[in-house]
């Protein structure tokens, strides 16, 4: 009996670190305003003028902003914008975007 109380607090566990919230774009910006986030194999600046520094071993410059309840970026030369749902659990964002694909980067500053 105590093995299976154990196990159905693992799971209990595994839940809770799975934890996403849904950000609004209050939220969305509050959490990128002047911050830094890891990704994989790049970093990404989000400056307070609405620049954004993504780095992969070559800088680009893009822009960022809130439209919404959602993150939008663009990169030139591309005159479009790429909007994203946002999550959060803890320090690691998760940006999802309209096919349902998801990114998620950790916070480092």
């Amino acid at each position: 009996m105590r093995r299976i109380a154990l196990i159905f607090m693992g799971l209990a566990g595994m839940a809770q670190a799975e934890s996403w919230s849904d950000l609004n774009g209050a939220e969305i910006a509050a959490a990128l305003n002047e911050q830094t986030l890891q990704y994989e194999d790049a970093t990404q600046v989000f400056y307070e003028s609405g620049r954004t520094l993504y780095d992969a071993g070559r800088p680009s410059w893009g822009y960022w902003a809130v439209r919404g309840d959602q993150y939008c970026s663009q990169w030139p030369p591309a005159d479009g914008w790429a909007c994203y749902d946002m999550q959060r659990n803890g320090d690691v964002l998760r940006f999802i975007g309209e096919s349902g694909h998801a990114t998620d980067g950790v916070l480092t500053r």
